[in-house]
């Protein structure tokens, strides 16, 4: 446990990590861990999500489409089989389990890639598979960051940790760019797999940290009474569908992803007329800045944002941002104003949106998060992904709208998604105050 404050100011890493933000000594090792967690877990997601868009290259958009009906479909039987396993298995062995899990899964697939003749059913499950993945390993991820710290850390803290994540965003792809050449598309997933062995350690050490240094003990309470429903495997989805909270937060979450899919399917149209190789250097430029800018943001701003003005405007900013940079688009429907909202509205949701949206969880119980949370993150996230998709497409092809207007009507959709963010902001402050009061009378 770290109390003593002298000791850490010779410590270029200490002095570093409380410049950027708000970090207390005691907090300094969990939060490092924390951060390195979600930083390796981004890293092999990113070494593999290029391997898989490689893949889609090769098959025609009908059989793109179904592969994204088949992951929502096993999105939500995944979720309800992890709803499930929530009851049978203790917490501290629960997410080091789901790592586990995945990364034995990534090893058969590249078995599976070695001695299976026909290579085309190996990269189809491959690529359903990650992109489950891609949305369940940062799932649990901060479902257990809000399951280790408490309600006065995370405002301060999950700003800083999510830089963990752009950082893996970047280091991910360098390592596919540097290895591809070297070992091939197949054995990366052996690198992926193989880095997310990692966190399992350190998960392990944080649950020691959360009583020790941090003296969080009582914020993960075990389920006792709220058994009773445990062994259902759809008790997060009737968690989800029983609180008012919960469904704000999901309505939330899908109006996040519309805007994602019209800002990206406009830019994708714009972009028609370039080369593959002019669009992937455009692709890569705007990979480039949004997690530069994510970065920096996370380290000097979220924190701050969130303290001072509180988790309403937390929320509501970017969607609010988008409004404008929409109606920009609307007016004005180029490539460069696309590009530039496509950077604001993915480095906004990773350094500010996000880690605002997860400390939403730290207010409500501990099997409300590790089960309503990944009905809320993977299921309506690929539900809405899909749809969304299918809506642009029918004002566009059916209706007829062009870029500008298609544009208006996303400017709609994001102000109605930072007027959710506001309330969704107000219910988490009168929830926190509520508990702050009634543990106030128990003490």
């Amino acid at each position: 446990m770290i109390t003593d404050n002298r000791s850490d100011h010779g410590n270029p890493i200490t002095r570093l990590v409380r410049k950027a933000t708000k970090v207390e000594p005691h907090e300094l090792t969990a939060t490092l861990l924390s951060f390195i967690f979600v930083l390796v877990l981004m890293a092999a997601y990113f070494i593999m999500r290029p391997v898989r868009d490689a893949m889609a290259s090769d098959w025609s958009d009908v059989e793109v489409s179904l592969l994204w009906t088949m992951t929502f479909v096993l999105s939500l039987l995944a979720v309800s089989l992890y709803g499930a396993a929530i009851s049978f298995v203790k917490f501290r062995y629960l997410v080091p389990g789901v790592y586990a899990f995945f990364a034995s899964s990534f090893f058969l697939l590249y078995t599976g890639s070695t001695y299976i003749s026909d290579p085309v059913l190996i990269d189809k499950s491959f690529y359903v598979w990650l992109s489950v993945f891609s949305l369940f390993h940062l799932s649990v991820f901060w479902s257990f960051m809000s399951d280790l710290f408490n309600k006065e850390q995370a405002p301060r803290l999950f700003g800083f940790i999510a830089t963990g994540s752009s950082v893996g965003a970047i280091i991910g792809p360098m390592l596919t760019a540097l290895l591809v050449q070297k070992i091939g598309t197949e054995k990366l997933m052996l690198v992926s797999a193989t880095l997310l062995l990692i966190p399992i350690p350190i998960i392990f050490v944080l649950e020691r940290l959360k009583t020790s240094a941090l003296g969080n003990q009582d914020v993960g309470a075990e389920l006792s009474a709220q058994q009773a429903i445990g062994r259902n495997p759809l008790a997060g989805f009737s968690l989800f569908l029983s609180s008012p909270y919960l469904i704000g937060i999901g309505c939330f979450i899908v109006l996040y992803v519309s805007i994602s899919s019209f800002v990206y399917f406009e830019l994708k149209n714009l972009l028609e007329v370039f080369t593959r190789e002019e669009r992937t250097q455009i692709w890569a430029a705007i990979d480039f800045a949004v997690n530069s800018l994510a970065i920096l943001t996370a380290m000097f701003l979220t924190s701050r944002i969130a303290t001072r003005f509180g988790m309403a405007t937390t929320l509501a900013l970017v969607p609010f941002l988008i409004v404008l940079g929409m109606l920009v688009i609307a007016v004005s429907p180029v490539i460069a104003v696309v590009a530039s909202l496509q950077v604001a509205r993915r480095a906004g949701n990773y350094a500010i949106t996000r880690p605002g949206r997860e400390m939403l969880f730290t207010v409500v119980d501990r099997e409300t998060r590790f089960k309503a949370k990944p009905v809320i993150d993977i299921v309506l996230y690929r539900g809405g992904d899909m749809v969304t998709a299918w809506a642009f497409t029918l004002l566009t092809t059916v209706a007829g709208l062009g870029l500008g207007a298609v544009a208006a009507v996303g400017a709609l959709i994001a102000a109605v998604w930072g007027m959710v963010g506001i309330f969704l902001g107000r219910s988490y402050k009168r929830i926190a105050t509520a508990a702050s009061a009634a543990n106030s009378e128990l003490n």
